[in-house]
């Protein structure tokens, strides 16, 4: 969006109060709405009165009122703009103009913006295009500092080293709207200097410091929050959201884990109130998703179809999100306020026909007034792929003598150790036909050697997968039981500067490329959700699948190293709240992976 015009300026100010008592027209008048109210929510039937970006009057309907300029809303209902109080736009694969046009059109108005994946590729490259791509876009882009650049020094290396001085003088500018998601949990608790640097920049800055608590509870979640933290997405039960709820945080409820939503509600109406701390976020959205379903209007939709009133629903995405993210200028539908305004024509479907921002009518139909222009992206965020041509050979694993010991990654999302004995067949180990192989490259050009684990209960696979979407580090990640096809893919990937590939018996079955970051496509959003949707159809016929765990968006976290549990990384297997790490999945000796090499 273009910049929020100034509601304190004493001129508008002066109009909107003579605006508001008729003595002068207002700029722009939405007749015949039904206003459902953030604050009591009871209906009622309303005229707004709009003087630049401020709302100068809300009252009952009156045909004698003049304005320059008249929408008829015909009855349907009004609500404030959504607010989105955590999401990646590189999660959706797509620059943040088409992110834009989207999701306006949907409704939402306001998102908060952690554009880590871009700074742990690009570096502060890519923090600058994210705010300068966001300026003047008609969503309103508040975008943090990302506080984990990696995301567990020392255990993965990335495209960008974000210590406390770097944060610090991010926090410095205008438009940088707080210190994003804290991931790094354990060195936080475990007193590690430079993440209490982190968060303690964010508190002199004044603005919020976001958190990443997953896993977290009783007295480690105390801590994380006495550190000052305030707020958490990383929810897995409805045990986790009522802990951080009397914890004090900020819940950003997210869309990205539909299959929790229900009993999210559950508890939520259990408690027989909507706490004001508790806000919607979507997080991560595929471009198939997001173009088929919306962003944070999806998640509305979503619990108000689970049983939560509409009035809670839309107040946890608006009054209270402003609330929480300290826009008082935000989140309402009454003077005094910012004229962000979704018209309705369907409350429980959320299916938006008029949106104003900032006093400015953006979205008419379902459709832009005008086209999202996309800022011309830096050259370092077009050659970010700096990774040698792979080899089959890469994939493999040497071992000595005829059976080996090694450690493995056990099932997806919420991994655990294991070991195994396996065969050893010309000096290399020899993957059991239950298990697969999962593999890193570093993509920044740090020369390392490929790093390679056997995953268990990952299903059978008959194919193999190359992404260099892989959070946080977005190094470049391969799947799959055949080297030969492994190579392919990852080759596949590089070739295209970045972008996922899948291949099966020596055949390109599907691909996508992602040039800006390794993450993102200048491509429409329709063209990049079709070549998305068809890849995940070419995956979904090579792997068995087995949801909750087992799918297709846990491939883009497994190397996700800042949680609990081992995990592959481009140094190694490593385990960060154990201070782990092997280079290797063979262990030397009869110990277990407990006792596998400690971390220098």
């Amino acid at each position: 969006m273009a910049q929020d015009s100034d509601l304190n300026a004493p001129e508008l100010r002066d109009r909107a109060v003579r605006a508001a008592q008729g003595q002068v027209p207002f700029d722009l008048l939405i007749a015949n709405t039904r206003l459902l109210d953030m604050v009591t929510g009871r209906e009622r039937d309303a005229d707004i009165g709009v003087t630049g970006g401020l709302i100068a009057s809300v009252h009952s309907p009156d045909r004698a009122r003049e304005a320059h300029a008249f929408l008829d809303a015909g009855g349907r209902f009004a609500v404030p703009g959504l607010i989105d109080t955590h999401m990646h736009v590189e999660s959706s694969m797509v620059t943040p103009a088409q992110y834009a046009a989207a999701v306006v059109p949907r409704g939402v108005t306001t998102v908060v913006w952690d554009p880590h994946e871009f700074a742990n590729a690009c570096g502060l490259a890519g923090v600058d295009y994210a705010v300068s791509a966001g300026r003047d876009l008609p969503l309103r882009f508040l975008t943090l500092a990302p506080t984990c650049v990696p995301s567990a020094p020392g255990f993965e290396t990335c495209g960008g080293d974000f210590g406390p001085e770097v944060l610090s003088e991010l926090l410095t500018r205008e438009d940088i709207h707080g210190a994003a998601e804290l991931m790094t949990m354990q060195p936080l608790l475990s007193g590690n200097p430079r993440v209490k640097g982190i968060v303690n920049a964010g508190l002199a800055s004044g603005k919020r410091v976001c958190g990443h608590a997953r896993g977290l509870e009783d007295g480690t979640l105390a801590a994380y929050a006495a550190a000052g933290v305030e707020s958490d997405h990383e929810l897995t039960s409805a045990q986790d959201l009522i802990a951080r709820l009397e914890a004090g945080m900020t819940v950003e409820l997210r869309g990205s884990h539909e299959h929790l939503l229900p009993e999210f509600t559950e508890a939520i109406l259990e408690l027989g109130h909507l706490p004001q701390t508790l806000t919607f976020c979507t997080d991560d959205v595929f471009p198939d998703d997001l173009a088929n379903h919306g962003g944070l209007d999806h998640m509305v939709r979503c619990m108000i179809g689970h049983g939560l009133p509409p009035s809670w629903a839309y107040r946890a995405a608006t009054l209270n999100a402003a609330t929480r993210i300290r826009r008082s200028d935000l989140g309402l539908v009454a003077p005094g306020k910012r004229a962000d305004i979704a018209i309705l024509d369907d409350i429980e479907r959320v299916k938006a026909s008029l949106v104003v921002a900032d006093g400015v009518l953006v979205s008419e139909g379902g459709k832009m007034v005008r086209p999202c222009l996309a800022a011309a992206p830096p050259v370092a965020l077009r050659n970010s792929v700096a990774v040698r041509e792979l080899r089959p050979d890469d994939f493999e694993v040497a071992a000595k003598g005829s059976t080996a010991e090694i450690a493995t990654l056990s099932k997806p999302r919420f991994p655990a150790w294991g070991a195994r004995t396996v065969d050893v067949k010309a000096g290399k180990l020899s993957l059991p036909d239950d298990m697969i192989r999962m593999a890193i490259a570093n993509r920044y050009g740090r020369n390392l050697p490929v790093r390679v684990a056997f995953l268990e209960n990952w299903g059978t696979w008959r194919g193999a997968f190359a992404t260099t979407v892989s959070h946080d580090s977005h190094n470049l990640t391969v799947f799959g039981c055949d080297p030969v096809d492994m190579a392919l893919a990852a080759n596949t990937v590089r070739s295209s500067n970045g972008g996922l590939c899948v291949v099966s018996d020596g055949k390109v079955l599907g691909h996508l490329a992602l040039p800006l970051a390794g993450l993102v496509s200048e491509a429409p959003l329709s063209e990049t959700a079709e070549s998305f949707a068809a890849l995940r159809r070419s995956l979904d016929t090579l792997v068995d699948w087995e949801p909750p765990y087992l799918v297709f968006k846990a491939l883009f976290g497994a190397s996700l190293v800042c949680n609990a549990g081992p995990r592959l990384s481009d140094v190694g297997i490593v385990d960060v709240f154990n201070e782990q790490i092997l280079e290797t999945p063979v262990i030397p000796s009869r110990s277990t992976p407990r006792h596998a090499q400690e971390r220098p």
